[in-house]
């Protein structure tokens, strides 16, 4: 297999997951467990995609690649940071400068032109103003957002938020980003927008794409198809790759 035309024995890398159980309730008669036992590990400059129906776990493997969550047990790497000993005052940190996140709700703060929504991760990260307006504004040109920059979420449609958080997502340069159902809200036509946007990111930045989807479609145009199912993954398969 290739990895941004590499092998991937030539790479890193960036995603190294072992015996990853997550259980809730623990030591009550309601315990659940939720992975049991999850090895995941995904190479720099890959996308890939994680399916699976509803209740299969892979949101709660979502929360756990992106340092929301912590496992029961199961050791994670994260672009070589061990995250195990990463402590709990750190994990936003490292959240705000490894993965720019992409949901399917958007998550814009309201109120808040496009500008300053793609500049808040800067902000964190101690950015001087005019290095981040300005980085802001070349990421919004880049995802052909430019002549919105000034207009709040409200004013913008369903893939234009996308796009704008899109941007947001990429702020930080992240070495992963985790896009989480980021078409399902959207119609076809707008979602077909989004998903050439992640392909151009992979194709020209050689980003690290995760994609958490349950529709087979999309899952088809990564690289490798990892499906989850009640837990466990039951099945990983070469995709088509990138789309034409």
């Amino acid at each position: 297999m290739t990895v941004a035309g590499q092998s991937t024995a030539a790479r890193r890398l960036i995603i190294d997951m072992k015996g990853i159980v997550k259980r809730f309730y623990i030591g009550q008669p309601n315990e659940l467990e939720i992975l049991k036992g999850i090895d995941l590990q995904v190479y720099k400059g890959e996308f890939v995609s994680i399916v699976g129906a509803s209740g299969s776990g892979k949101s709660t493997l979502m929360n756990i690649i992106g340092a929301l969550d912590r496992p029961t047990f199961g050791s994670y790497q994260l672009d070589g940071v061990p995250m195990g000993e990463v402590p709990d005052d750190m994990l936003s940190e490292i959240r705000n400068y490894k993965i720019g996140f992409v949901f399917q709700t958007f998550n814009l703060i309201p109120r808040t032109s496009a500008l300053s929504n793609v500049e808040l991760p800067m902000l964190y990260a101690g950015v001087p103003r005019s290095q981040r307006t300005a980085r802001a504004k070349e990421l919004l040109r880049q995802v052909e957002m430019e002549d919105r920059m000034k207009h709040q979420p409200n004013e913008l449609s369903g893939g234009q938020k996308q796009r704008v958080a899109i941007a947001r997502a990429m702020a930080n340069d992240p070495a992963i980003i985790l896009a989480d159902e980021p078409t399902g809200a959207l119609d076809s036509s707008t979602g077909r927008l989004v998903m050439d946007l992640f392909h151009r990111l992979h194709r020209e930045q050689g980003k690290t794409i995760v994609l958490i989807t349950h529709n087979p479609e999309l899952a088809e145009e990564t690289e490798r198809i990892i499906t989850i199912s009640d837990g466990q993954i039951v099945g990983v398969k070469k995709g088509g790759g990138v789309h034409v």
